[in-house]
């Protein structure tokens, strides 16, 4: 399943777009590590802060009634939308995981309009479920700019397997277009980046460090596992948010880059 919230196209002529400030964070079911504490609140308005225009999101519930009934303060709207709220009038959601209590998947929120959108399942055997939510975004320029929210798995081969998925997704988007693919790769043995070379795809701490970032956990990072990708798109002043408030909002602390297009 894929929601999304659809406004108006930017107007035509509008003058064109040169950057965007693009955030990824995995929001662990809007609790902190352990589930110790509901704190999707709190992540909200940090993820305001943050100002981003294009917001990658995993591990986002689309419902869940248990939820509902325990905490008095969970939102009466799915939690995308909660975070969307007015700062993104666009945002799109595709589900992985369905259970008896409710569902969790990726997410986009989106300044500019999405034109499109889709969400791959990319779930192999287990239990795990994971997806590829893809999304075309009506920036104005010469260019729509093409996202993809990645959550890959856990076990080493079907991340393998996986990334062979999203290289054959990257390989039919346009040559020329701007693609951001942004995400939790789980990939702490660093494979992804030789992976996503193949398609042009340069990862931005990798760029600017020599490295991906340390993100996991978010107490005390240690693994590499999420990331950001670009193609036909420069990074600048890629950044961990590893302070407070971000070090108790989840079990990741968030990515954040200006990509300039």
């Amino acid at each position: 399943m894929v929601t999304v919230r659809d406004t108006d196209a930017p107007p035509t002529g509008a003058p064109a777009v040169h950057s965007l400030h693009v955030l990824t964070v995995n929001t662990h079911k809007g609790f902190t590590a352990l589930n110790r504490r509901f704190i999707l609140p709190e992540l909200r308005e940090a993820v305001r802060e943050a100002s981003a225009d294009v917001v990658f999101l995993q591990e986002v519930l689309g419902a869940h009634k248990g939820h509902a009934r325990r905490f008095s303060n969970w939102p009466q709207v799915p939690q995308y939308e909660f975070l969307a709220e007015s700062m993104w009038p666009q945002f799109a959601y595709g589900r992985n995981a369905l259970y008896p209590e409710g569902e969790h998947g990726n997410a986009l929120l989106s300044k500019y309009s999405i034109r499109e959108h889709a969400n791959y399942d990319v779930s192999l055997s287990g239990t795990e479920k994971r997806g590829l939510l893809y999304a075309i975004l009506d920036v104005p320029g010469p260019h729509a700019v093409h996202v993809i929210c990645v959550h890959l798995g856990l076990a080493e081969d079907h991340r393998r397997r996986q990334l062979h998925l999203l290289c054959e997704l990257l390989g039919g988007i346009d040559d020329a277009a701007p693609v951001i693919v942004a995400g939790d790769f789980n990939d702490w043995r660093l494979r992804a980046d030789a992976k996503l070379l193949t398609q042009a795809m340069g990862e931005v701490f990798t760029g600017a460090y020599g490295k991906p970032a340390r993100s996991f956990p978010a107490f005390w990072p240690l693994l590499r596992l999420d990331r950001i990708y670009l193609r036909n798109a420069m990074a600048k002043a890629p950044r961990v948010l590893s302070m407070r408030p971000w070090s108790h909002l989840s079990d990741h602390v968030p990515l954040a880059v200006e990509v300039l297009l």
